[in-house]
């Protein structure tokens, strides 16, 4: 996740850096259910509104809990297909606030957060919710397969700013949303939502049978040029709306160079400094993933790579074991190749999104197709480089890790 705000305020009030020390403990997204009342287009778990065998049991999932207290993780998202459809979902929420995780998010459709149980949900303390939204009105009902989904999500908007609870709207921009950009953010405005987090499509589920409603480059560069736009406002305003990005690393690359052209040098220096200790994408160290069935993976979208199971040993030892892939992903500089490899600001965005790569070649360390900055913006000077370094792989992988390496 690209913090742009963060990151903007260190333009204005600088502050040193903070590299990292030690062993990096992750954010983890546990996706607690396959089962979803709606049917995106997008959706990177393949879920639907019914029951899937093999999930975690009860008892299995409250283990999972009291080992990632143990292990100290710095946040637990609770997330899905719906994680208010998960049939002891309020048990599980409950037991993780008791537990006292640092930061207890949830990441929901939001069209089961009602007036009924909105009470509930501020009773437990959320730091954060945040609601899916990919356009407005019909737009959005038609990216999440659900007529009606539109009204009822604002309705869960709106129940937890009624309770003081934070929340935020994200918004997965592809060719056939980005033009409700604009509205997406002024709907942020007039709610009192709290934080927009644009989402890059990633190549995984649905999301890699709908790769072709991607946004083109300058596309994304322009939804990029109003985000800046609008965020720089807010904080030049006093606002207290953030922005973030996530699933394009190179955003932050984006970000640097619209500095360039505003700051002092000094300014520059702080803000890539800051961007540098950030270290961009953080798959397989900064941020895990466990799946309903108690699977673990390098993030939520590396669904075909498993480093085990939580059924068999606990994300601890899992995470801190001797997974190759894991390795290589904590490698900086990791192992990338064509534009990738050879770009001046790989200290800043780690590679990118490299899910993407392994979806489009079958190697995780090709460049990454979404990269939309050109080859001089990136310091590459063979503006000829192949834009795919390895023969593209033309199916999904299944193949163990040492394919990968």
């Amino acid at each position: 996740m690209f913090r742009l705000t963060q990151y903007m305020h260190q333009l204005r009030s600088p502050t040193p850096p903070r590299p990292r020390r030690g062993p990096v403990k992750p954010v983890v997204i546990w996706n607690l259910t396959r089962s979803c009342n709606l049917k995106c287009r997008h959706c990177y778990t393949v879920s639907a509104d019914r029951p899937f065998p093999g999930e975690l049991t009860h008892d299995q999932a409250m283990a999972v809990l009291r080992d990632l207290s143990d292990f100290r993780i710095p946040a637990l998202i609770l997330s899905g297909g719906e994680p208010l459809s998960r049939f002891d979902f309020w048990d599980l929420a409950a037991e993780a606030r008791r537990l006292d995780f640092r930061h207890l998010s949830l990441s929901t459709n939001g069209t089961r957060i009602n007036a009924e149980n909105v009470d509930r949900l501020a009773d437990l303390g959320f730091d954060y919710v945040g609601i899916s939204l990919d356009g407005i009105g019909a737009v959005n009902d038609w990216f999440r397969g659900v007529d009606g989904a539109y009204q009822q999500a604002l309705d869960g908007v709106r129940a937890c700013k009624s309770r003081g609870v934070k929340v935020g709207l994200r918004f997965t921009i592809t060719r056939d949303n980005a033009h409700h950009l604009p509205a997406m953010l002024d709907l942020c405005r007039d709610e009192g939502v709290d934080k927009f987090y644009l989402s890059h499509l990633v190549y995984a589920g649905r999301g890699d049978k709908h790769r072709a409603e991607d946004t083109a480059h300058d596309h994304t560069r322009r939804a990029m040029d109003l985000l800046i736009a609008r965020a720089w406002a807010a904080v030049e305003a006093g606002e207290p709306f953030e922005v973030v990005t996530g699933n394009n690393d190179a955003d932050a690359v984006y970000f640097m160079r619209w500095a360039e052209a505003r700051f002092a040098p000094e300014a520059l220096a702080n803000l890539r400094a800051h961007l540098q200790a950030w270290g961009g994408n953080s798959s397989g160290l900064g941020v895990g993933n466990i799946d309903p069935q108690g699977r673990v993976h390098p993030d939520t979208y590396w669904s075909d790579y498993t480093v085990g199971s939580v059924k068999e040993r606990p994300f601890s030892e899992l995470w801190t074991g001797d997974d190759a892939i894991l390795a290589t992903l904590r490698t900086r500089p990791r192992p990338l190749k064509g534009r990738c490899g050879a770009c001046a600001y790989q200290s800043v965005c780690g590679g990118n999104t490299r899910i993407r790569a392994l979806q489009l070649t079958g190697d995780p360390w090709a460049e990454d197709p979404a990269c939309y900055l050109s080859a001089r913006e990136i310091g590459v000077e063979d503006a000829d480089l192949d834009r795919l370094a390895v023969t593209p792989f033309r199916g999904k992988s299944h193949d163990p890790a040492h394919r990968f390496l």
